[in-house]
């Protein structure tokens, strides 16, 4: 038998030349039991379709499967988040930064007083009443010897 017009289709295929009606010539003639040996290699290109649709197609319980497995799911509620929620992270860093703060002035205070004990002891050798002036304490200057200087505050020694 001559297979010239089918290799010629082939051909044409390869090519991307043929129309929808010479393709399904090709696949009425692979799908036939008695094919030459020399086209036998293309039977499952023209064939491979044909018998993919008849396993790829769902089946009749497909969309009870379907619904019965949705159906058990609870639909998510969408919490409310209050203001003071949203503004806890605000709030954490304020209150590390006046945590900072609050250590140091404590910080501070304590280095403050350690002066002011060493400018009150150094300075108890003159005679001063006992409503000392806060502008006399601060304007006690301490040398690097840490003596008072007795020539800058003379109403303290009179």
């Amino acid at each position: 038998m001559d297979y010239k017009y089918i290799e010629q289709l082939l051909e044409r295929y390869w090519r991307g030349d043929t129309s929808v009606e010479e393709e399904s010539i090709l696949r009425a003639f692979f799908s036939q039991n008695d094919i030459p040996a020399s086209m036998r290699a293309y039977k499952e290109i023209f064939t491979y379709a044909a018998q993919e649709k008849k396993t790829d197609v769902l089946g009749d319980d497909f969309d009870s499967r379907i619904l019965a497995a949705t159906e058990g799911c609870k639909p998510v509620k969408a919490r409310t988040i209050s203001i003071t929620r949203k503004l806890m992270p605000l709030f954490r860093a304020a209150a590390a930064v006046a945590f900072v703060i609050v250590i140091g002035n404590a910080a501070q205070m304590a280095l403050d007083d350690k002066r002011e004990a060493t400018v009150v002891s150094m300075s108890n050798d003159a005679t001063v009443s006992d409503g000392r002036s806060v502008a006399m304490t601060d304007s006690i200057v301490i040398d690097t010897l840490k003596k008072v200087s007795r020539r800058e505050v003379p109403a303290l020694y009179e």
